[in-house]
């Protein structure tokens, strides 16, 4: 009967933990397309990370906020809709890891990854890591336009 209960509480809580990690990244997705600045920034955790889907793109959080703050000024945001999101829990009870097939109208399907940790302020995003898949059948031909891309001198 008690590991019956117990097993009931464990998947309450994770059950609700689930919805707490869905509601953050829904909602920094949501503040990046309405070019909320100060809603998107206090998504992330003070020390985060974000990783864009150029190989340059390794910002720490003030980083990120300079590279954002222009575009959101002009009132210009992005849109990532969520099409599958998987939620890993850890042993440790204050960090998840996530990862998130997107839409976006300029680069087509995407994917998110990252973890998340609970602070006292509730759950942030520690690290985002945003980047596009490529198909198999076309890895070939995209690594070699990346090459020849590079070799021009073009980073």
């Amino acid at each position: 009967m008690y590991k019956v209960l117990l097993g009931l509480i464990f998947v309450s809580c994770l059950a609700t933990a689930n919805g707490e990690f869905e509601q953050v990244l829904d909602s920094f997705h949501q503040a990046a397309a309405e070019a909320n600045y100060e809603q998107y920034m206090g998504l992330l955790a003070k020390d985060a990370i974000y990783l864009g889907t150029d190989s340059s793109e390794r910002w720490n959080k003030s980083e990120f906020a300079a590279f954002v703050k222009p575009y959101f000024n002009q009132g210009r945001g992005w849109l990532y809709q969520p099409v599958e999101r998987h939620i890993t829990y850890t042993q440790a009870s204050n960090i998840a890891f996530f990862d998130e097939l997107l839409e976006n109208k300029n680069y087509g399907r995407c994917r998110g990854s990252g973890v998340l940790i609970k602070t006292e302020q509730g759950w942030k995003i520690l690290q985002y890591n945003l980047s596009i898949p490529v198909p198999n059948a076309i890895a070939g031909q995209v690594v070699e336009s990346i090459k020849a891309y590079r070799s021009s001198g073009s980073q």
